[in-house]
């Protein structure tokens, strides 16, 4: 996942963007939903990138093809549910949030492919966008802390 032009990384920086902003925002809005008000009182409950982004973490995403966001802080002593159902709500509710994502970037990618619609930059980036969204869902739901899936 090295970009080979600077074209191809100014494709990548808003893919990775959206699908690290989506990701961290649904595991806060869920732990909410659950009646947990950690990220919500430090600012995280947002769609604001710059709230989710750790500069180690993306610019070795950018460079490498691997890195991290700022996870969202979440206190499941706050949960109105079982903590350990609670907690497993939340740690799939970032990768559910890439797999929606990514679905819904293949529906727009196919209609613009299907209707001889959107240029070449505009195809390649939801392409880039669906890629980095499956990728991010996926490598996420392995079992090993700190990846959501040792919540699952």
């Amino acid at each position: 996942m090295y970009p080979d032009s600077i074209s191809q990384l100014l494709l990548r920086i808003p893919a990775i963007l959206l699908a690290l902003t989506f990701h961290e925002y649904a595991h806060g809005k869920v732990a909410f939903l659950l009646g947990d008000p950690t990220a919500k009182n430090q600012g995280r409950l947002t769609l604001n990138p710059l709230a989710h982004l750790d500069v180690m973490g993306t610019l070795l995403l950018l460079v490498a093809g691997f890195g991290w966001a700022k996870p969202v802080p979440v206190n499941p002593f706050f949960f109105q549910t079982d903590r350990r159902k609670g907690m497993m709500y939340v740690g799939l509710a970032g990768p559910l949030m890439n797999l929606a994502l990514a679905y819904l970037g293949a529906v727009v990618l196919h209609a613009f492919v299907r209707f001889d619609y959107g240029g070449y930059w505009l195809i390649s980036f939801v392409q880039v966008f669906v890629f980095f969204n499956v990728i991010l869902a996926v490598f996420n739901l392995i079992p090993i802390p700190p990846l959501d899936g040792s919540r699952v």
